[in-house]
């Protein structure tokens, strides 16, 4: 279809309606409570746990804080830069990249969970909401 794709494989349409779709989703989950869908259902941080916290920090000059936040919140810029001109990335380069990318995330997540310093991470499945509805332990 014409439009689709920016010009010389750059940013398209699809992909700026899909930007739009999940900050529509996080704007209406903000706004019922919910900071992030995967702690409260399962009542277990997610890798990006901290994420947003950290740059709320850093716009305050405290990078520092930002790091104790989440030590990977400044990789999320350059992997959308990746991601909005990956059609310009040799398919190989992108591959190597994103398993690069994984592994830090899921190292740094699982250093975090075994840390018992780390108090941004928490793994606490009684207080999902999946674990107290079906405990019969209700939603409150």
């Amino acid at each position: 279809m014409a439009g689709e794709r920016g010009p010389e494989g750059g940013v398209g349409r699809k992909d700026i309606e899909a930007a739009a779709v999940i900050v529509l989703f996080y704007v209406v989950l903000e706004s019922l409570g919910v900071t992030c869908p995967i702690l409260f259902l399962t009542g277990v941080s997610c890798a990006g746990c901290g994420m947003s916290r950290a740059w709320l920090a850093l716009l305050r000059l405290d990078v520092a804080a930002a790091f104790r936040f989440h030590p990977l919140f400044w990789l999320p810029v350059p992997v959308a830069v990746g991601f909005l001109f990956r059609r310009r990335i040799p398919r190989k380069v992108r591959r190597v990249l994103l398993i690069l990318v994984c592994a830090l995330f899921l190292g740094t997540y699982i250093v975090r969970l075994l840390s018992p310093e780390d108090t941004v991470v928490v793994w606490e499945p009684t207080r999902g909401f999946l674990y107290r509805l079906l405990s019969g332990g209700g939603a409150g």
